[in-house]
């Protein structure tokens, strides 16, 4: 019997646990045995493939946001972009059954009756709670997770390549989504890692002239590859003043002022800026009637969308593969800038 069966039938299962937030350099993560959930009234079980790491994660391990009270609980497993099986269904759920293929986004449960819930907008629920930051996540061999925020995989999509459609698909799409793009427009990019590489796709698929901009030669060249119809090298020379006033929106992705402040150069009068990141802004230039929009995920419709595209071949993500238990070491290479796009921990033999 593998160490996998003798944990399964034991009720335990292998995780990453963080036991108190703690910058990375004093190992706060922790490879062991835990026990393994089991589904209550709608719910499911989940064994995980794979699990994306979001630099969201290394915030919240390291402690940067326990002001705002995350994470809600520790211990905790974080990942909040989950692919897996379903192997137990509880009660009342309906549209799963074991053996179904399944995806989790950071959504994991939402109140259904406050204004947002019903309006198409439940990302802003105020109750909402966060896969891996207010509930156990992905790091693990098997998930708990909230029928009614859960997807179907396409049987077509490989479950580690379509983890990321989970928080940087739908992060992409739903700040594409927000702009009226189409052939004839311009929009930059700003920011080219895991969520950057999705919004250019998405961008491109409306049909507009896409402007990819970034630090790393790792994340132009995938931006080109992925339909780019330019990149701009901000290591090698300012973005604001190479694209002054000559881009109908901006995307950044880049938590920077100096980034906002190059997107807003870059924009026309009358453009749109659309941050999926925390900013400020000084002196903004009002006479320029410039409009900025913030984005926060996406609805579980959209959700639906970003699969569909993905399934059609129209957009994929660019992974590289570890396995579960280098979570602290990918972390590392995450906080050091040595990812080529989404680095996605794979659920493998322990």
């Amino acid at each position: 019997m593998d160490g996998r069966a003798r944990l399964a039938d034991a009720g335990y299962m292998h995780a990453i646990t963080l036991n108190q937030p703690a910058p990375l350099a004093e190992n706060p993560l922790h490879w062991g045995e835990v026990p393994t959930p089991s589904p209550g009234p709608g719910q499911l079980l989940i064994e995980v493939a794979a699990c994306g790491v979001c630099r969201s994660n290394l915030h919240m391990i390291e402690g940067d946001w326990v002001d705002g009270g995350v994470p809600g609980i520790c211990p905790i497993i974080p990942g909040h972009e989950v692919t897996g099986t379903v192997v137990a269904v509880g009660g009342d759920v309906d549209g799963f059954t074991t053996g179904d293929r399944a995806g989790v986004q950071p959504l994991w449960w939402t109140c259904e009756q406050c204004a947002y819930c019903t309006s198409g907008r439940e990302q802003l629920c105020h109750r909402r709670r966060i896969t891996g930051e207010h509930v156990d996540g992905g790091y693990a061999q098997y998930l708990l997770s909230n029928a009614a925020h859960t997807y179907h995989v396409p049987d077509t999509l490989d479950l580690t390549e379509a983890a990321p459609l989970f928080c940087p698909g739908i992060t992409a799409y739903g700040a594409v989504q927000k702009l009226d793009l189409g052939p004839g427009t311009t929009v930059a990019v700003f920011g080219l890692g895991g969520v950057g590489h999705m919004a250019v796709q998405f961008a491109r698929l409306t049909g507009a002239d896409v402007i990819a901009v970034g630090r790393s030669a790792d994340h132009l060249r995938v931006a080109r590859e992925l339909g780019a119809t330019r990149v701009v090298d901000a290591s090698a020379e300012d973005p604001g003043r190479t694209l002054a006033d000559s881009v109908d929106a901006a995307i950044t992705f880049a938590p920077s002022d100096t980034v906002t402040e190059q997107a807003l150069a870059a924009l026309v009068w009358g453009g749109t800026l659309v941050a999926g990141v925390p900013l400020s802004v000084s002196d903004f230039p009002f006479n320029k009637e410039q409009t900025v929009k913030a984005s926060l995920l996406g609805n579980r419709a959209q959700m639906n969308e970003v699969l569909a595209l993905a399934a059609e071949g129209k957009v994929r993500s660019v992974v590289d593969r570890f396995p579960l238990r280098e979570a602290p070491e990918v972390l590392g290479m995450l906080a050091a800038g040595k990812l080529r796009s989404r680095a996605v921990l794979e659920n493998r033999a322990a």
